[in-house]
């Protein structure tokens, strides 16, 4: 199959795009390199991608439509898996005007050009913070309508355009609301990233409301499976009509959880990157922030009934696999 593969050089991207390659896939990525971390971490997991000719790298910015739309006219992927975005809860509060550009009108020009070059399957990544004050577990059919945070908001925004075009445009789209995804290559303004530095060297760690919040953290490669065997599951009409509790009564379009639905306390968190590094945390502690959830708790029982599939990497796995991966990245 061909993969047209947004945000190719990102934490989830990089990691999607290398086990398509491992399975003989044709994939075709497409970054901005933008400088919301280090680009030149971004750089080397296209480099590590870029080894073999089954994979093409394009350096493109979503938001310019003329070459997106042709990037996307040549490809003739069979399956998008969108997951360019502006990412982060507190970074949202402090450049609002960047998530519009890269999340609203980066996915717009992405549905545009997929109105003209209609493929088999979109998959749109979106996240657990669009459930927001929700009761747990969160569920694909609950009400999305009390975001905390600016980017909850713009992915919200993000799913329900791409319903429209769904039903306008019958183009079969699932939306994928990933729950804390972690492991190596991640990004540095993660915690996982951050805490590991930090301990490493001699660097207290910020943790909010004593390390008692709760998260259902998915280890990246899970992740990635769960996305590859959903990508085979493309929603259609009849299963709206069917009455499906994770799609639409309107469109070929439905939503799936990613997640384990095993949340992890802060602490046990903290407590096996101490572990994995053999070091104790130093502790700044400081209030819970705004626009975090307490706990986040997936309902699972959509992503195992479409796949067969649930994340289950323990998190002490997890994170000794960041570790070890951090330290020979970094040489430290």
């Amino acid at each position: 199959m061909r993969f047209l593969v947004t945000g190719s050089a990102g934490f989830i991207g990089y990691h999607l795009c290398r086990q398509l390659l491992a399975h003989g896939h044709q994939v075709d990525g497409i970054d901005g390199m933008t400088d919301y971390y280090d680009p030149a971490l971004k750089r080397a997991r296209h480099g590590q991608l870029s080894t073999t000719n089954l994979f093409r790298a394009h350096e493109v910015m979503l938001e310019d439509m003329e070459a997106l739309t042709r990037i996307v006219g040549e490809t003739q992927a069979d399956v998008v898996v969108h997951l360019a975005a502006q990412a982060g809860v507190r970074y949202s509060m402090e450049e609002p005007r960047s998530y519009v550009s890269a999340n609203i009108v980066g996915t717009f020009n992405l549905l545009e050009a997929l109105r003209a070059a209609p493929v088999s399957h979109l998959m749109l990544a979106s996240t657990s913070s669009v459930y927001g004050a929700n009761d747990m577990p969160f569920a694909e059919s609950d009400r999305t309508d009390h975001p905390l945070s600016f980017y909850a908001a713009t992915k919200k925004a993000t799913e329900v355009m791409a319903h429209s075009y769904a039903h306008l445009w019958n183009q079969p789209t699932t939306i994928m609301r990933f729950f804390t995804v972690y492991g190596p290559w991640g990004r540095p303004d993660m915690a996982l990233f951050k805490f590991t530095r930090s301990i490493l060297e001699g660097k207290p760690i910020d943790i909010y409301n004593a390390g008692k919040m709760q998260r259902d953290f998915t280890y990246v490669e899970d992740a990635v499976e769960g996305i590859i065997r959903l990508a085979d599951i493309a929603p259609t009409r009849a299963d709206s009509l069917a009455a499906d509790p994770a799609g639409s009564p309107a469109a070929p379009w439905r939503v799936v959880n990613i997640a384990g639905g095993k949340p992890v306390e802060l602490d046990a968190y903290i407590g096996a990157i101490e572990a994995a590094t053999g070091r104790v945390a130093i502790r700044n502690e400081l209030p819970m922030p705004t626009g975090e959830p307490q706990s986040t708790l997936a309902a699972t029982r959509e992503l195992e009934r479409l796949t067969g599939f649930l994340p289950s990497t323990p998190v002490e796995t997890g994170v000794r696999a960041f570790v070890d991966w951090y330290r020979d990245f970094y040489k430290v």
